[in-house]
């Protein structure tokens, strides 16, 4: 692990580090003609690194060696592949989530199933449970609408991604959910993260509209270090200046998680853009800059949705987006997965 050091530090303060470094097994060693740099030598383990940043005599960890945290890409190790029903992320696979924003009723939400599935989704996605910024608005249709998303998920055969807001909902939700989604508000909620690593469904994390990519990827890691390695990263939106958007899809970030961690990663459109006729272009944009899916609402009557409608795109659209995606995923050698077993017949 190489590490730079407080300028001016006094004896005490490395003798601290030292003291530190020795306890996780490590050798402290000083680099010739370097006076900032030290190298510790040692077996190294994933949870070292935090313990290293929070001594006082570092500055920043340069390469963090053996120490590599969960996230890390290790050299020549390969992709991780999260595999959701018959969706698949990383590894070269690419696939489409999409579905209405709120599970609100029951012939809405399989009719919207149905026609994804047809168009080429491979998982669905709708809240149960709806994190509002007011307390006023609709918090969605909880436990009525997790019962909604159980019965589509049969008459369909379409896997389900929805939200849980608290670690208390968590064995409700994993009742119907085939993947869990942590929203954007709660990608902090360290309790909730903890639980999820408990779990042996896959999550669905997306990114703090105001997190850095650090602070992105240590809140996967809780749920990793619980012992859940699939994890999907969702890159949705950080918040900005000009109100032309809802948010800045960060379509450099895409590009850069792709290169620093072995974890799939997504991108959501449509929270980004706040407005239906800018998700195909920021679909196209993450799947370019290299993402492994697209997460999209999809909705046929916008306007008689309780929440987000006008960010949501029509049937046609989502058509064009799935075969935007199928072209631009074999542009660099990928494949769109897409549905093939034959739906249930309806019960």
């Amino acid at each position: 692990m190489l590490l730079q050091l407080r300028k001016n530090l006094s004896e005490a303060d490395f003798r601290s580090l030292a003291d530190l470094a020795r306890e996780l097994g490590y050798r402290v060693v000083a680099l010739d003609g370097v006076p900032d740099l030290v190298r510790l030598e040692g077996p190294g383990a994933p949870e070292h690194r935090s313990r290293i940043e929070d001594c006082y005599a570092v500055a920043r960890v340069l390469d963090a060696g053996a120490a590599r945290e969960l996230f890390q890409r290790a050299p020549g190790a390969p992709d991780t592949v999260v595999t959701v029903g018959e969706a698949r992320f990383g590894g070269g696979a690419v696939s489409l989530i999409a579905g209405p924003c709120a599970i609100e009723t029951y012939d809405a939400t399989l009719a919207i199933a149905r026609e994804v599935r047809a168009r080429g989704a491979t998982l669905l996605r709708g809240g149960a449970y709806k994190p509002r910024t007011s307390p006023y608005s609709f918090q969605g249709s909880r436990r009525a609408g997790l019962e909604i998303l159980g019965r589509v998920r049969a008459e369909t055969g379409l896997a389900v991604v929805t939200e849980a807001l608290d670690p208390r909902d968590v064995e409700a939700v994993g009742e119907v959910a085939d993947m869990f989604q942590v929203g954007s508000r709660n990608m902090a909620n360290q309790p909730l993260l903890a639980e999820l690593g408990r779990q042996r469904k896959p999550v669905l994390l997306k990114r703090g509209f105001a997190a850095t990519l650090r602070e992105f990827l240590l809140a996967a890691e809780f749920v990793l270090a619980g012992g859940n390695t699939q994890v999907v990263l969702c890159e949705r939106g950080i918040r900005g200046f000009d109100p032309s958007t809802r948010n800045v899809l960060d379509v450099g970030a895409v590009a850069w998680l792709k290169r620093t961690t072995h974890l799939p990663v997504i991108v959501d459109p449509s929270h980004a853009a706040g407005r239906a006729d800018l998700v195909p272009a920021l679909g196209r944009a993450g799947l370019a800059a290299g993402a492994d899916g697209v997460m999209c609402e999809v909705h046929p009557e916008p306007g008689e949705t309780h929440s987000d409608g006008s960010q949501a795109i029509g049937l046609e659209d989502f058509s064009k987006l799935v075969a935007d995606a199928r072209a631009l995923a074999a542009l660099d050698g990928r494949t769109l997965v897409a549905p093939t077993r034959p739906a249930p017949h309806t019960v």
